[in-house]
């Protein structure tokens, strides 16, 4: 079991967001931004394609590419992805910036046209309509209080399936849920938690 680590700088982190020269992309992205609401299709749209290029990969892969992948993938807006031709998938293949997967490009491809077919603002309310009631369970206080999937994930992975979206099994979409702030699993003694909590009321 893993609690709350305290970095060099005296303050108290998740121990994936401990501060190192190393991992310093992951103490920025830890402290701004996992966790917080996120709302908007092509924003909702951009997390669910970075943890679908995450499965089976260390996420600080992911994270250190970012950019790479928003200058491939048109900074990920739904409707330009969704254009995007055979030859816009061969070119990606050889795009160093980005994993040069066949089968994540392809998916992303695909759930761009899937939900270039929502109504504006569906794919936000989609999601967010399989965030748990808040303060519905206890705080975490160990990494090993989090569970990769959940109830919530497994439905909302059933539900985007159905619609035609590809690599959204239920730990991908818990994925998504956690980095998106439908969960708050910062652990209970981390001091980014009370933000998380409050940005979620506000």
């Amino acid at each position: 079991m893993t609690s709350v680590s305290t970095a060099p700088d005296g303050v108290p982190r998740c121990p994936w967001g401990m501060e190192s020269e190393k991992m310093a992309d992951y103490r920025t992205y830890h402290d701004t931004e996992w966790g917080l609401p996120v709302h908007g299709d092509d924003a909702l749209f951009e997390r669910m394609s970075l943890e679908a290029f995450q499965s089976g990969l260390s996420w600080i892969t992911i994270l250190r590419r970012r950019e790479g992948f928003r200058a491939a993938f048109a900074d990920f807006r739904i409707e330009a992805v969704a254009r995007f031709t055979d030859a816009d998938a061969e070119r990606l293949l050889t795009d160093a910036r980005i994993i040069r997967n066949r089968a994540k490009i392809a998916a992303v491809i695909n759930n761009a046209r899937v939900a270039a077919g929502l109504e504006p603002g569906e794919l936000d309310r989609l999601i967010w309509s399989y965030a748990p009631e808040r303060g519905a369970r206890p705080a975490p206080r160990t990494l090993a209080d989090l569970a990769p999937v959940t109830p919530e994930s497994t439905a909302l992975a059933k539900d985007l399936k159905k619609r035609g979206f590809r690599f959204v099994g239920p730990t991908t979409a818990y994925a998504t849920m956690q980095a998106c702030g439908l969960v708050n699993d910062h652990l209970a003694d981390c001091h980014v938690r009370d933000a998380v909590e409050a940005a979620a009321e506000g």
